[in-house]
């Protein structure tokens, strides 16, 4: 029978049995499938099923639809621990991303798209909360920033192992998709079995939760998830249809990426640590308005394959600063609120992604700079809405509006 230890006395458990371990372990079996997935999926779909912009965007479309539905984890949770959520929502991930090959027909892949994509939102939800839950506000942007850096470098292993080995070996779609999801759901068995059930001391809340005083949150959650869904779905699919990148190719790049990504991540949580998430989050929407701008200019002043790569890269980084909104709701939150406010954050993050990549696609056809001038707009938004962020936010002074007002009545 597996032991549940408060989290106060987890001190005295191995290293590699503590929650943060644990929270490590997720943050690199992960990757393996998805990262494995996004790698090859812009060739697969356009060598086996003949896919176009409209495709594509349907498939992602489908593919957020369990994001939309992330709320839906509330009803769960009143049946399972958020561990054990997180773990076998893993295991669901690794399953579907090792049969994705089996499934070379527009509808075989939406089928097989929907159903990794439930385990990866329903992961991500709870990753977030347990994250939020686990880690003392005073040390989570630093240790959140590790975290990140370890998920990158589970993908940069994936990456690299694909970039050595596509060619030389002659692998196989197939072949990929089954190591990759194999060894994620292997990981993820691993760890529901070794690790005891950790409490944390603030029983959550068994509803949706809506507070008003979270209203800034809310909103930039909204608008992260539209412009990163643009990026997502129509930034690396541009590398394959107008540049025509190889499966090594694209690869090589999310290497680079996950290179940059994995030495950034630590400096950029201590840079929240230090500096606040308020100027991190308005140097991040700055970033991404010029880098959407660029991409724009790819198409309008038909810019060169360099051009583009470096802007992915660069873009990549950026949104690599989008946790310290995770650590901004870590302080303004009732700490009961979490589970349930991940859950719907990630609705809202996902209400713009089930609709624009099929709307978009069909734009994408024939306007594909408009697409990303729609990006820099949303990060130009955010940007201005940054300011609204307190240097030093709280419960009661969660936005620059909210100075003096008295914690409204849960």
């Amino acid at each position: 029978m597996i032991r549940t230890i408060p989290l106060s006395e987890t001190a005295a458990l191995p290293l590699w049995r503590r929650p943060e371990a644990l929270l490590f372990l997720m943050a690199a079996a992960m990757p393996i499938a998805f990262a494995t997935w996004s790698a090859l999926l812009n060739n697969f779909v356009i060598e086996t099923a003949g896919f176009t912009g409209v495709e594509i965007g349907w498939l992602h479309t489908v593919r957020e639809i369990p994001g939309f539905l992330a709320i839906g984890v509330i009803a769960i949770l009143l049946f399972v621990r958020e561990q054990v959520l997180a773990l076998v929502s893993l295991i669901l991930l690794g399953v579907a991303t090792a049969l994705t090959a089996w499934f070379p027909s527009f509808g075989g892949l939406l089928f097989i798209t929907l159903l990794s994509s439930i385990g990866f939102h329903y992961f991500e939800t709870v990753n977030q909360s347990l994250q939020l839950q686990w880690l003392p506000k005073a040390t989570a942007p630093r240790t959140i920033g590790w975290i990140a850096s370890v998920g990158a470098g589970a993908s940069l292993v994936a990456y690299g192992l694909i970039v050595a080995t596509w060619q030389t070996l002659g692998l196989s779609y197939d072949t990929v998709y089954l190591a990759s999801g194999g060894v994620t759901a292997a990981m993820a068995l691993a760890a529901l079995l070794l690790y005891p059930q950790f409490e944390a001391p603030h029983p959550q809340n068994k509803r949706m939760v809506l507070r008003r005083r979270y209203w800034l949150y809310y909103l930039l959650q909204f608008l992260a998830g539209a412009r990163r869904q643009i990026f997502t779905v129509f930034a690396a699919f541009m590398m394959v249809e107008k540049f025509g990148f190889q499966v090594h190719e694209v690869t090589g790049l999310f290497l680079i990426n996950f290179l940059v990504n994995m030495l950034a991540s630590p400096w950029i949580g201590r840079l929240v640590q230090r500096y606040g998430e308020r100027r991190m989050l308005m140097v991040e929407h700055a970033g991404l308005t010029a880098v959407f701008l660029a991409y724009a200019g790819i198409y309008g002043f038909d810019w060169g394959i360099a051009v583009a790569a470096t802007l992915y890269v660069i873009d990549h980084f950026f949104f690599g600063m989008a946790f310290a909104l995770k650590t901004y709701f870590q302080k303004i939150a009732d700490p009961a609120d979490i589970a349930p406010t991940a859950a719907v954050a990630f609705t809202i993050n996902h209400i713009a992604a089930v609709v624009l990549p099929a709307l978009l696609g069909y734009l994408w056809v024939t306007q594909p700079a408009s697409v990303f001038l729609l990006a820099a707009g949303m990060a130009l938004a955010s940007l201005a809405l940054s300011l609204l962020i307190p240097r030093h936010p709280e419960r009661g002074y969660e936005t620059l509006l909210a100075r003096g007002r008295p914690v409204p009545a849960e």
